[in-house]
């Protein structure tokens, strides 16, 4: 019973207006984090490095486990490929429908703790996924180390629905 007049009391010093305010603020930046994950959601358009042209689209999903995976739903380029340089269950599976992003988890808004395949080469990466909220465009990141410092990042595009 003290313990709710302590309660009352410190409201009563605080004007009702401004406890209201810095809860909605609190409210929306901790909601702010959820939000970006959820727009990492979808299908995105890779680009080639050298060239510049449409390489795929990628399917990125939240499971039930809540992990985000991602698979490759269309191929602009060889689009019978296999992933012939992949070892274990991806060896010589077909490229369209390989599951290339495996066990990310949101992290204030960003996906990461995952891991990345590269079919053309059979590598698997450690991947970070933001979302870069000036052109809506992902910045997924594959590197070699846990730090995400020797890598390289490439930029998709969001798929427009067909």
């Amino acid at each position: 019973m003290q313990t709710i007049y302590i309660f009352v009391k410190i409201l009563n010093t605080f004007n009702m207006k401004k406890v209201l305010i810095l809860f909605t603020l609190f409210l929306a930046f901790s909601m702010s984090g959820f939000a970006q994950a959820d727009k990492i959601v979808g299908k995105w358009k890779t680009i080639d490095d050298k060239d510049g042209s449409e390489k795929s689209i990628v399917f990125i999903f939240k499971a039930t486990n809540g992990k985000y995976y991602g698979t490759i739903e269309k191929l602009f380029k060889n689009p019978n490929g296999i992933c012939s340089e992949c070892e274990g269950a991806n060896k010589n599976k077909p490229n369209l429908g390989l599951r290339i992003i495996n066990n990310l988890v949101e992290v204030n808004g960003k996906l990461t703790g995952g891991t990345i395949l590269d079919p053309k080469n059979g590598k698997v990466y450690k991947c970070n996924i933001s979302l870069d909220t000036k052109t809506g465009n992902l910045i997924v990141r594959g590197s070699i180390d846990s730090g995400g410092l020797i890598g390289r990042s490439q930029t998709w595009i969001r798929a427009k629905q067909i």
